[in-house]
This record gives C-alpha cells, structure tokens and sequence, in this order.
C-alpha cells in the first residue's frame, strides 16, 4: 500500500512540474502547434516583459503594450525563438546584450517605439537575423558597430522615418544578402562612393525625403533602368527611390540623368537657373560644372621661428573644391600634431621652423578641374645658445658691418675692439642692458633679447621696438652669471625678406641677495627717531608731574604757617560721628583749594599730553 501511495505522489509532482513548465503568463494566449510554442500577448496593458515567459517559446508577440525598457534577463534562455514583436511599445532603451542567446532569432520587429540610439552591443548576438524593422522610432543615431553581428544575413532593413543624418556604411557595404533598404524620410546628407557595389540583391532602396544633393555614382543604379540586360542570374532589377531630396542638378548628377527614366517626378534644387525643374526633363547639357578658381589667399608672410602661422586659400567652383596643400619639400600635408587642414581652406601651423621657409603651394581641385596658387613663407631664424659657452650661432647674412660702431681705417693703428652690448645697473634682480648699431646697417624692424643663467639651459626671449637701445631685464637669480645676446631683424632690400644678424652678447653677475650693511636702512632710522621723540615727550611729562607736586608741597606749607595752632581737639567722638566731623572740617577748610588745584592739574596734564 506504501508503493502505491509513493508512486502518486511522483506523478503529482511531475505533472506539477510539466503545468508549470507550460504555464501560460497572466493575461497571454499560448499555442502549441506542430511541437512549437507561441506566445501571445498584444495589447494587453504590459509595462514589461513577463518574466514567466515559457523559454522554449519560438514566437513572442508583445505589441501594443507599454513596455518601457529591455533588459538582459527578458530574453535569457529562449535558444528556440524564431519571431519577437516588440512593435508599438514605449520602448526608450536597450540594455547591451539584451538579445545575446536569441542566436535562432529570424524577425525583430522594433516599430513605432522611442529609441534613440542604437549603441554598439544593443543588438549583439543576432547573427542569423534577416529582418530588422525599426522604422518610426526617434532614431538619431546608429553605432558603427551597432549592425556588425547582423549585416552578413540580413535581408530586409527598414531604418525609415527617423533623425538619422548618417548610417554606418561600412556595415551597410557588408550587407551582400539585402533585398531591401528603406531609408526614407531621416536627415541623410551624403552617401559614400562604393557603399551599394556589392549589393547584387538589392531590389528595393528608397532614399525618399533626405536631404541628399547627389548621389555617388555606382553600377547598382544602372539596374533601375527598364532596358537593363542582367549581368547575373540573381541580380533583380532595382527600384529607386529619390523624390524629396534638395538634388543640385550639375555634372556630378549627369550619370543619373542618363538613366532615362521619365516616370519618376524628382525636382533639381539647385543651382538657381534649373531650381524647380523635374530632374528628368532637364537635357544632359544643361547638367554643367564650373571649374575651381582661387578667389583669396595668403601671398606672402612672415613668422618668426617658433611662432604660428596660417595660410589662408578661399576657393569657389561648383561643385565645391577640396583644398590640399603642398609643402616646399614637396609634402602632401594633413591634420597632424604640428598642422591642421580647416573646413574653409586655411592651414595652420602650430610651431613653424627652418624647414618651412619657402613656397607653400595650394591646390582646389574638384570633377570639373583645380587650380593652384603658391604663398612664400619667410622664417625668421633664432640663434640656439649652448649653456656654457654664451655664443649664438650666427645666422645667414649678407650685410657684416651691423655690429660694428664704425669702419676700420686702412694703416691706422688698431685699439681694443669696442663694446657694442654691455649691462650697467647690476643688482641681485635687474640689468640695465645697453646697445649700439651702426649708422649704415639697415633699417631695424625689431630688436630681440635672448638669455640664460649659467643654472638653467632654457633661453628667455624679450622682443624690444625698433627705437630702443636699453632695457631693463627684471626677475633675475642673485649670484648667478648671465649669458646675453641682442639680435636685430631688418629688411634685406636684396630679397625683399627679413633678416637677422647678432649685434652682440655679453655675460654679467648678479649681486648677492645678501649685501653687507654699508648704511642704516630707512626703516630702522625712522624707528629710532619715533622712539627718541616718544622717550623726550616721556620725560618731559614726568619732569612737569614732580614740578607741581613740589608746587603743592609748599603751598600747603606755607598756608600752616600763616594761621595760629588749632586749640586741642575735643574728646573723640564716636566712630561713626567722628568720621562725619572730620569730612565736614576738611571740606569747610580744604575743599576750595584743593578742588581748584586739581582742576588746574588736569588741565595741565592735558596741554602736556597734546
């Protein structure tokens, strides 16, 4: 009877489990059909997806609901799910890795919900997907990598009616099974040469309502025409679709219009003499280029070495010219660490040197043709001090006489050579430097100054007018020795350029910081005399204090003698009467005079202090 009642109890719990294997979510409808399971659940009310969801499930259908989000737990396990329908949902998000085992996933129909943005895992996993539906989101976005695991099987792409300006094209270009692209209806500016080369399959592309002015030419679109002999077997005839696009109607769009088609009803936007014209009634000769032509540049200038410099180089043409620039050592040049290409034609150079001294050669090119235009580019050399030795090495020149103060007699007897730089007014933090030029150097555009201190191999530049010969350098090290030289830069009316020539360095040291006292400081000689005059006033005070106390003495002296001796005092009263009658005595005999005496003091005291 045991075995019995033990056997029951296994089957209950078996057919527990299998109920609970097959357990239908709340407010769901679930199919078997042919050994498959089909969840059902549209329109329902649904803020997320049911997480008692069978994962044997191969259809999930949770349209019309208001599902806000996808997580990685909502699709665990379901190895077997062939059809998810997420369609018109609330859907704002996708967590990476949401749908990594739907390996077996055939159709994602993501519609009418609220992406926007599809990162780089969101749809990682679904390498066997062939139809991806995610039109009527709020798409501005697409990851570069976003469609990598899906574009080898996908078959039918539908990005329509979004924010999108641009679409990864790489894995579009990947994409040799697809048989239908809808683009229609987003922000698409601009399309890659060579993005549909491969896409023999291809049947269906609507480009409809972007802002596309062109399009690459490619040999997919040469199928869109009726008369078109197959080249392969599998290769369908293409329908195009480009109404709504601003299209500018010139030579880059001469290939299109050879298309011959004339059913279609695209209008040119552009430019202003076929604005508003049906794209295939315009003749093929009217579909012209203009060649690029140089409107502005930079001719000439010059930067000192070290310094930024910008070239400038402004072309038009239709189509709009692409700028390139040339170095002199003849270098095709880009956005690098030392220069930068700028959307408008200018080049910038962040630090220049030697090697950019010459022509700069600017180069608009485009369909139509290009044109060239050349800037001469000066470099005013520095002189480079070696710590230790104080001399510069001495740029290029043709003139000699710059340093010089005056010219040397023939047969006159030689002197000391003269001193052209010197510094004066040394002190532990300044130097006053000095210079002289000669009367027949030409004329000076600038004077520079270059130093260091025997501690430190950094040169510091100072750049000094024309019209000065001095300059007081500040901030020094005290104790330190000090290499200078002073530069001069002038036209050179041989080349037309600017030139450099050392006028002449020298070396000085600064004083200690700590001199020896020769003289008393200002500050303690101000201290001093506050201090005398403060112990004179002192002691003047107390000389007049014991004056009138010795004044006091003898007055009240001098008063006792005058009046005879008081009769003996009476019997003392007692002491709280006593106390009284002395008061009143004292203040009857005694209180005039010594209330006016001191008041007189205080007076005094007063005046004494002021």
């Amino acid at each position: 009877q045991a075995k019995p009642l033990s056997l029951l109890c296994r089957l209950l719990v078996l057919g527990a489990t299998l109920a609970m294997a097959h357990a239908c979510p709340k407010y769901c409808t679930c199919q078997n059909l042919s050994e498959s399971l089909g969840t059902l659940c549209p329109a329902k009310g649904l803020l997320f997806v049911p997480p008692d969801i069978d994962r044997s499930t191969v259809e999930l259908r949770l349209g019309g609901n208001y599902i806000l989000r996808i997580t990685q737990q909502d699709f665990a396990n379901m190895t077997d799910l062939v059809d998810l329908t997420l369609s018109r949902n609330t859907i704002g998000y996708i967590q990476p890795f949401s749908f990594g085992d739907l390996e077996t996933l055939r159709s994602l129909h993501m519609d009418n919900n609220r992406l926007t943005e599809l990162g780089p895992d969101d749809l990682r996993g679904l390498v066997n997907l062939q139809h991806l539906i995610l039109n009527n989101n709020q798409l501005g976005r697409v990851h570069d990598k976003a469609l990598e695991d899906l574009a080898p099987a996908l078959e039918d792409l539908d990005l329509s009616f979004n924010n999108l300006p641009s679409l990864p094209w790489g894995s579009v270009r990947q994409m040799v099974n697809l048989h239908q692209l809808s683009l229609d209806h987003n922000l698409l500016d601009f399309i890659p040469e060579g993005t549909f080369t491969d896409l023999e399959r291809l049947a269906r592309l609507d480009l409809t309502s972007n802002r596309l002015r062109k399009l690459p030419p490619d040999t997919i679109f040469a199928r869109a025409q009726d008369s078109l002999v197959l080249t392969t077997p599998y290769a369908p005839q293409l329908s195009l679709s480009l109404g709504g696009n601003p299209l500018h109607c010139n030579c880059e769009m001469l290939w299109l219009r050879r298309l011959d088609r004339d059913d279609d009803l695209e209008t040119c936007a552009s430019p202003p003499t076929l604005k508003g014209r049906y794209f295939w009634y315009v003749r093929e000769d009217e579909f012209t280029c203009q060649p690029p032509l140089i409107t502005q540049h930079t001719h000439r200038i010059l930067v000192l070495e070290g310094q930024t410099a910008s070239l400038r180089c402004e072309a038009s043409g239709d189509p709009a010219p692409t700028v390139h620039w040339i170095s002199p050592d003849d270098r095709l040049l880009g956005n690098s660490s030392r220069t930068t290409l700028y959307p408008n034609g200018t080049l910038g150079i962040g630090i220049t040197t030697s090697k950019d001294y010459g022509a700069f050669t600017c180069i608009a090119a485009s369909v139509a043709g290009e044109s060239t235009a050349s800037v001469e580019v000066s470099i005013i050399q520095l002189p480079h001090l070696s710590n230790g030795t104080g001399q510069p090495a001495q740029p290029k020149s043709r003139l000699s006489d710059i340093t010089g103060t005056s010219r040397v007699t023939k047969g006159a007897p030689k002197g000391p050579p003269e001193k052209v730089v010197s510094a004066a007014e040394v002190t532990a933090e300044s130097a006053l430097v000095q210079w002289t030029v000669s009367t027949t150097a030409p004329k000076v555009k600038m004077y520079q100054l270059q130093y260091n201190c025997s501690d430190d191999e950094v040169l510091i530049y100072r750049m000094i007018p024309s019209s000065s010969k001095a300059f007081l350098v500040t901030n020094l090290v005290s104790g330190t020795r000090y290499d200078l030289c002073v530069l001069a830069a002038w036209d050179d009316s041989a080349t037309t350029l600017t030139a450099t020539n050392v006028v002449g360095c020298t070396h000085f040291f600064t004083q200690d910081s700590f001199p020896t006292c020769r003289s008393l400081p200002s500050q303690l000689l101000g201290g001093t005399m506050i201090l005398v005059v403060g112990g004179v006033i002192v002691a003047t005070l107390v000389v007049f204090i014991v004056i009138l106390m010795v004044l006091l003495f003898f007055h009240l002296n001098g008063r006792s003698t005058r009046h005879p001796p008081p009769p003996p005092p009476p019997p003392p009263p007692p002491p709280l009467e006593r106390n009284l009658e002395t008061m009143k005595k004292y203040k009857i005999s005694h209180g005039a005079d010594v209330a006016s005496q001191c008041v007189c003091f205080g007076v005094m005291l007063r005046v004494v202090y002021v």
